[in-house]
């Protein structure tokens, strides 16, 4: 694909050829340029997430939890090659114009593979959820498109952050994850040893806690003994900014600024998003960092910019301004978006018919907000269509529109004069007035999100709860009070509690942050021009009172692979306007319909592999996804629910019928022991296939379940 051995020569020769002090230089992530050698300014700090972030604009996709919610690795390589191409489009315009600012490189720090192992969160909605097997499989789809498959890399993509970080914001820069070495091996590395060792991801990011006492941008633990010598790891290795920082002023692991960067250079860090490596040369004259530390690093650096080709021409160099939001970018965001709303409840309202429909009443703080479209880490569009400018333009010339923002996203009022509850009339009267009700409810960045970036101070940017604001759940009951059907629309990034809603409205909608112009898919989701297809990426749980304290990083009841509670709505859930069975599964020469329980003989020596035969017996077309969870019944190192290792995606015609063909790895066969050794899982294993788990609460809400047998190795 690319020539790292003649990249890391160049970087080498180059590397020599400078001073102490310039190489020192080139470890800020802000690097400046050193004329001498021809080499211009180059700042590492550039952000993918979801679409070229925040360096003006670039074509917008849903948050990367909507993505999760689509179980679909080609979709989620497209979004990465079309943020290389139009990051590429951005640096070839900016660095023509001397313009190497923030923003404008070709390094992204994404993806986010962090596990979404509690709700609470805020930063959860940049994950692809609480999976390590599906956010493994995304996270590589998404680096393998943003890096390409040329002579040089399109772009950097950058595996964040390693590792076991995920809250709470308000204690990162001091906070120690203790964790054991199964939940290590089983739940938090496997998504970082994924793109390390397949995807070839060329960097990856430090998080700002400690993990069993180390600085995770200073662990012998994770940065040399697996990072490095088991995986392999060949690229740079970047700081989370001022985490190095954190190390004299929060972990107390260093006393000063110079024993910090001294500690993380010499444990591998090789940029440091921050500036505690201003202190580099000090450390150096007191000895405690050594010359060829600060040139390794350096080379590190260096290489990646060679694989980029930033010193020569590229078949990159050609890529113009033009190829920002064009068609088949924004064909592949509306796509997204369709694929990534799930559907929660629906008593056969939906999809709506428009025929008959005098008046349509659109409520609720998140209906015309275009914070709600775009999550956080986000860039900026030419053109936003919320969610009520979708159903504006859908509803027909004669059908009326009603719209009240109902109440304050979070606050007691909207106007600062007003009584509490100003706006709770207004939108009783919209219901009153109208045939049907959209309710559109939610959060958006200003309250969950990356500590320093929310409005919620009080969490920095975690929930308390996982209720919606008080003002929102106000305004639920009173319009459902009026007594005329609701549909629920919920734009959150994270699992909310929603009993209230599943119990009282006639459909629940999760619509996640749905990129900008995401409104125009909504709308066309509910009139019934596209089917909703998207799979919950993460368990809703009906309160946080089932979940373990917040800080507690054992998965003990956490996630569906070890949840002993019956959830509001399970992982991998979500209907659709058709009615898609698992007819047949067949394996090994046998045949199984569900109706008893069978075996599957086989060797073990190779993947297994499982044939599915479906059938829509729906009248609308739709996606859907085929879900494969794997028990393994004779280890006692097994998770206490079946995991998840295939799925794929299937669109059927109304009554057509379909097959596709699965593959499971050796790896679906083993188990995580407590000494965090995989090891093999013994001779039988429940096998289910079906459109979400084998469980309970998702035959109860689907009306369908999988499809199960035992496969046993001879």
């Amino acid at each position: 694909m690319r020539d790292r051995k003649e990249a890391r020569k160049k970087a080498h020769e180059l590397v020599g050829r400078m001073t102490l002090e310039e190489k020192a230089s080139q470890l800020r992530y802000d690097a400046p340029a050193i004329p001498r050698l021809d080499i211009p300014a180059y700042n590492w700090w550039n952000e993918g997430l979801h679409g070229v972030a925040r360096a003006g604009v670039a074509t917008s996709f849903p948050q990367a939890i909507g993505m999760a919610a689509s179980f679909d690795r080609e979709l989620l390589g497209k979004m990465g090659e079309i943020v290389a191409v139009e990051g590429r489009a951005k640096y070839n315009s900016s660095s023509r114009q001397g313009d190497r600012d923030i923003y404008k490189g070709l390094t992204f720090w994404s993806p986010n593979v962090n596990i979404f192992r509690d709700p609470r969160w805020g930063r959860g909605h940049e994950t692809y959820g609480e999976d390590p097997y599906l956010s493994g499989e995304l996270g590589k789809a998404f680096v393998e498109g943003l890096q390409g498959d040329g002579e040089y890399l399109t772009a950097a993509a950058c595996a964040k952050h390693f590792a076991v970080h995920s809250g709470p914001e308000a204690l990162r820069h001091e906070f120690d994850a203790r964790v054991s070495k199964k939940d290590l091996r089983e739940t938090y590395l496997p998504a970082f040893e994924k793109l390390v060792k397949e995807a070839e991801v060329e960097a990856v990011m430090g998080a700002y806690n400690r993990t069993n006492g180390e600085p995770c941008c200073a662990s012998k633990m994770l940065m040399e003994d697996i990072l490095r010598d088991e995986w392999g790891f060949q690229g740079h290795y970047v700081s989370d900014c001022w985490a190095i920082r954190d190390f004299h002023t929060h972990h107390m692991v260093t006393d000063t600024a110079e024993e910090s960067a001294a500690l993380a250079l010499k444990t591998g860090c090789d940029v440091n998003c921050g500036s505690t490596y201003l202190h580099l040369m000090k450390a150096y004259q007191e000895g405690m960092v050594t010359e060829e530390e600060i040139t390794l690093a350096a080379e590190r650096l260096f290489t990646t910019r060679f694989l980029l080709g930033l010193f020569e021409e590229t078949e990159y160099d050609g890529i113009c301004f033009d190829r920002l939001e064009c068609t088949e970018h924004l064909q592949a965001a509306e796509q997204a978006t369709a694929e990534s709303v799930v559907l929660l409840k629906n008593n056969g309202i939906l999809p709506l018919k428009r025929e008959g429909l005098k008046a349509i009443g659109v409520i609720g703080p998140n209906a015309n907000s275009r914070a709600a479209l775009v999550g956080n880490y986000h860039g900026t569009s030419s053109r936003y269509v919320t969610v009520l400018e979708g159903i504006q333009d859908l509803a027909g010339e004669k059908t009326k529109v009603y719209f009240s923002e109902g109440c304050h996203l979070y606050q007691e009022k909207v106007e600062s004069l007003a009584l509490r509850q100003d706006r709770i009339s207004e939108a009783v009267s919209v219901a009153e007035n109208s045939d049907v009700v959209f309710l559109c409810l939610g959060l958006d960045e200003t309250l969950e999100g990356e500590e320093g970036d929310t409005g919620n101070s009080y969490a920095s940017g975690d929930k308390t709860d996982l209720l919606l604001p008080q003002s929102q759940r106000e305004l639920a009951e009173a319009v459902i009070k009026i007594g005329k059907p609701v549909i629920v629309l919920n734009m959150t990034g994270s699992a909310m509690d929603l009993r209230y809603l599943q119990e009282h409205a006639d459909a629940v909608v999760q619509v996640w942050y749905p990129g900008a112009r995401g409104g125009t898919v909504v709308a066309k989701m509910l009139f019934g021009e596209i089917s909703p297809s998207g799979k919950l990426p993460v368990t809703f749980y009906n309160s946080t009172e089932e979940l373990p304290d917040f800080t507690d990083y054992s998965m003990k009841g956490r996630t569906y692979r070890y949840f002993e509670g019956k959830p509001l709505y399970p992982f991998g859930y979500g209907l659709t306007y058709g009615d898609v069975r698992v007819e047949q599964v067949s394996c090994c020469g046998r045949a199984f319909d569900g109706k008893d329980e069978a075996e599957a003989e086989w060797d073990g020596s190779e993947e297994l592999t499982i044939a599915v035969k479906m059938k829509n017996e729906g009248m609308k077309d739709t996606g859907e996804v085929v879900q494969v969870y794997i028990k393994a019944l004779d280890s006692s190192h097994a998770p206490i629910n079946s995991k998840l290792c295939a799925f794929s995606r299937i669109f059927l015609k109304a009554s057509e019928s379909g097959e596709i063909s699965l593959k499971l790895d050796r790896d679906a066969f083993t188990v995580i022991n407590d000494e965090g050794e995989k090891v093999e899982a013994g001779r039988r294993f429940l096998v289910s296939v079906g459109l979400g788990q084998p469980d309970e609460r998702t035959r109860e809400l689907m009306g369908k379940g999988s499809i199960s047998f035992i496969a046993v190795k001879k």
